[in-house]
């Protein structure tokens, strides 16, 4: 099999063969990153307007597998290359798990607004687009199982261990609790999902979340490492590490399900004040996350890799997020994004 990073997808209906198309969206990290690798929990949440849309176009033509991927979008107008590694076990894995025995000739290009190496997700967002497109050209149906872990193949790679939560959280409709491999969706409402704002809708998580970019790019895969080697020296510090974020997390799900929104804040906060003690924060980033709270922000902290990224920050309304973004634009930050939730969900920022 020849996973190629050469050409480009025409989408203007003159190729040939089936097209098939995928969807994924962004998201964030509310609590628990880097200790849910170790078995903690984590809460996540879907942030819709960041979407990334694949096409795959099967092509013509005789001889074994070749498969191209490119990228358009944010982070530049032009398509590029996708790199391939972490799509090369990709491709593998689904051609044994969709049971696709012909030749995989296909053209697959994504066309992504998440900004990469911000912690929100957009390389999983990316492989699980991918995976739902190559299902649809081929005319497979994939169960959710397994379009995880498809996408869980291509995050491995790219990330070292990644933990799972980027698989599912880039194909939530609502907040996201997951550990050890397995997530459950909240009832809680968000805009722009197929779970809007409801009467039925037994949280009454009323909040706005503002998730600010420090406009320097994040490692993942460097935080993890510089983790584990923390870990490994002091054992004792990863046990009260994964303890207390088990706490924090475990405590903000039932926050959110009863709307206690200030007490949610404090817990984000705190979580905070953890992961910039383990070195996962930046001297630009606390000066965001004190600019919300300065602002009346009842919580925020770094979320996702971390070493730079993005922020995020609670607001009990609308007129409390935009004093928020305006505070945490002047202590640094270079776009925003306002996620509403509860009663705010009926309509997107």
């Amino acid at each position: 099999m020849t996973v190629v990073a050469r050409g480009v997808l025409d989408d203007r209906g003159d190729g040939p063969g089936r097209l098939g198309t995928g969807r994924a969206h962004g998201k964030a990290i509310l609590l628990g990153e880097h200790a849910v690798v170790y078995g903690a929990p984590a809460l996540a949440v879907p942030v819709p307007q960041l979407t990334a849309v694949a096409k795959a176009r099967r092509a013509g033509g005789d001889g074994g597998d070749e498969i191209s991927f490119a990228i358009a979008g944010l982070e530049s107008p032009e398509v590029t290359s996708l790199p391939t590694d972490g799509l090369q076990h990709l491709v593998t894995e689904f051609r044994q798990r969709a049971a696709v025995t012909e030749p995989m000739r296909v053209d697959v290009l994504v066309d992504c607004a998440i900004p990469q190496g911000r912690g929100l997700g957009s390389s999983a967002a990316c492989a699980r687009a991918a995976v739902l497109a190559l299902a649809d050209a081929f005319d497979r149906r994939l169960d959710a199982a397994t379009v995880f872990d498809l996408v869980q193949t291509s995050e491995n790679v790219a990330h070292g261990r990644a933990s799972g939560i980027d698989a599912l959280a880039t194909g939530a409709t609502a907040p996201l609790i997951f550990r050890n491999g397995v997530g459950r969706e909240l009832p809680v409402a968000m805009a722009g999902t197929a779970r809007t704002a409801r009467r039925s809708d037994p949280a009454g998580f009323d909040a706005v979340l503002v998730i600010a970019d420090s406009g320097v790019s994040g490692s993942t895969r460097d935080a993890v490492e510089l983790l584990r080697g923390a870990f490994e020296r002091s054992p004792r510090t990863r046990d009260e590490f994964v303890s207390r974020v088990t706490s924090l997390t475990e405590a903000a799900a039932h926050d959110l399900l009863q709307g206690r929104v200030a007490d949610f804040g404090a817990r984000l906060t705190e979580n905070h004040r953890l992961l910039r003690e383990v070195g996962i924060s930046t001297g630009r980033i606390d000066r965001m996350v004190d600019a919300a709270l300065a602002a009346g922000s009842p919580g925020a902290k770094i979320s996702g890799g971390g070493l730079g990224g993005c922020m995020i920050a609670l607001a009990r309304d609308r007129r409390e997020s935009a004093a928020v973004v305006r505070s945490v634009q002047q202590a640094g930050a270079v776009r925003t994004w306002a996620v509403p939730m509860g009663r705010f969900a009926g309509h997107d920022d």
